[in-house]
């Protein structure tokens, strides 16, 4: 290529929104990615979309909006990116513990082979931010009374009507996995404090979209996410924050789900 067809570094540079590079330096302050080194352009459209296009909709609030993108990011496995966005939720007043109670809100959904890299990847991050190991416990249940109170806050956020007609519609040799629905996924972890019911539902509807193939349990976390009091646009307003991150194909199959569910209610019995 001639002198006259190069273009300068300068027109090669990042051209982002004065919005989008203030929103970016607001959650990473002085952190420059080395694609917009390697690769100014998209970097360019990806900041513009994702740092100033996406977050002028809705009304979901920036803690809020990082701790669904850090249970997105889990589930797609995007370690790199996640250790970016972990500070930046940091920054913007997640505390620690509510990172944590992600974390292990992830090990029922997304499992622990998954979320073993990004518990080593978070606990790094927050040593050296000078915060103490372990934090402080946040389990609400003994291994005597887990099913009991599992159960009850199973049927708080799916519904009592649709619990029992999954149990009395398991057959013998899988009503093991409902009771450990009840004792483990709901009693181990929906119990625990640090982050209350309606956000975890709505950390849970992320991890399930995100993870692809779990339209079935995605459309029943639609359910209980109205059932705990998030609303349709509360949903809509997550499903738009995560698109930058999980593309259109899983976005518009979550966003065809919340139809679903929100047009014909009745249809809510898969976890």
């Amino acid at each position: 290529m001639s002198n006259g067809q190069q273009k300068s570094s300068a027109e090669r540079s990042v051209r982002t929104t004065d919005a989008a590079h203030k929103n970016h330096d607001a959650l990473s302050p002085g952190h420059v990615s080395i694609l917009a080194v390697t690769d100014p352009e998209l970097i360019e459209i990806f900041d513009n979309f994702a740092f100033d296009e996406v977050p002028r909709h809705g009304n979901l609030d920036a803690r809020t909006r990082l701790m669904v993108q850090l249970a997105s990011m889990i589930a797609c496995q995007a370690l790199g990116e996640y250790r970016v966005m972990l500070g930046a939720a940091l920054t913007v007043g997640v505390t620690p513990i509510e990172i944590k109670e992600i974390l292990y809100q992830a090990v029922p959904y997304v499992g622990m082979s998954k979320v073993f890299d990004f518990i080593h990847v978070t606990n790094e991050v927050l040593t050296e931010r000078g915060v103490e190991l372990p934090l402080p416990g946040q389990s609400a249940t003994t291994p005597e009374n887990r099913m009991e109170k599992g159960l009850a806050v199973e049927k708080q956020i799916v519904g009592g009507d649709v619990v029992e007609r999954l149990y009395a519609s398991a057959s013998e040799d899988q009503l093991h996995f409902q009771r450990y629905l009840s004792a483990h996924c709901f009693g181990d972890h929906y119990t625990r404090t640090g982050i209350d019911v309606p956000t975890r539902e709505l950390l849970t509807l992320s991890m399930l979209v995100s993870l692809g193939g779990c339209d079935a349990q995605a459309k029943g976390h639609v359910a209980a996410n109205l059932n705990v009091g998030n609303s349709r646009a509360r949903l809509i307003d997550v499903l738009t924050q995560l698109l930058p991150f999980i593309g259109y194909p899983r976005t518009l199959n979550a966003l065809r789900v919340v139809d679903e569910v929100t047009a014909t209610p009745k249809s809510k019995e898969t976890l």
